[in-house]
């Protein structure tokens, strides 16, 4: 038997699974928090999904103000660590702080705030919170130096098709910094954004309603 095999286990109702890219797993490095290895992190706010997925993390961020009740209910429900969002956008002011404060709580890896977070914001969530601050960069006119000197542990890319190269202008400034990015579709997207220096890649899972829609038309088949 290969010194690399690994053995898998199943079960008969956990056949259906949200798996993340292979080559997430194959190739990216990861960055180790609190000693747990992190390559992939499934993005998303739906529990049952979060419970069906072989990523190694969540990166729960939502287009409307964070709120603890939603908080407290992924860390309740979620069987992996959970990046969770704490404003930045929406929100402003003390109020991530407090919310920042309350995921950690929580029980929360780590706080994630979104691009128009002030640099002083961060300072204060540093100030405040021990679990790593995930500062969000979408555009190559962001201070990169700004936002790490601020306190940022570690930067999530979202720049859409220019996403490696974003990537790769932030290593050029900050080559220590660690990233997250978001991979595009296809596993040559991926690759590209591993290559440009991306640690961890953030992946968008089909929603309920696409899987649901898989499943449906088989069991229509069987029934034709």
């Amino acid at each position: 038997m290969s010194d690399n095999f690994v053995p898998e286990i199943t079960s008969p109702l956990r056949q259906k699974m949200v798996l993340v890219p292979e080559v997430i797993h194959q190739k990216a490095s990861g960055i180790k928090v609190y000693g747990k290895l992190i390559k992939s992190l499934v993005f998303t706010t739906d529990i049952a999904l979060i419970r069906n997925t072989n990523a190694h993390a969540v990166l729960a961020v939502y287009p409307f103000t964070p709120q603890p009740v939603i908080t407290h209910a992924l860390m309740m429900a979620a069987d992996i660590p959970v990046f969770c969002g704490v404003g930045g956008g929406l929100t402003q002011g003390k109020r991530v702080v407090n919310l920042a404060l309350d995921a950690e709580f929580s029980g929360a890896m780590g706080v994630v705030v979104n691009a128009p977070t002030a640099n002083d914001i961060i300072k204060k969530i540093r100030a405040t919170i021990d679990i790593p601050i995930v500062v969000t960069i979408v555009s190559e006119k962001e201070d990169i130096k700004g936002r790490v000197e601020a306190g940022a542990t570690i930067l999530n890319i979202s720049g859409a098709q220019k996403t490696p190269d974003l990537v790769k202008r932030v290593k050029d400034i900050c080559p220590d910094i660690p990233i997250i990015a978001t991979g595009g579709p296809t596993e040559e997207t991926i690759l590209k954004t591993i290559e440009a220096g991306a640690n961890a890649i953030s992946y968008t899972p089909p929603t309920n309603a696409e899987i649901f829609s898989e499943i449906m038309d088989k069991y229509r088949k069987e029934r034709e």
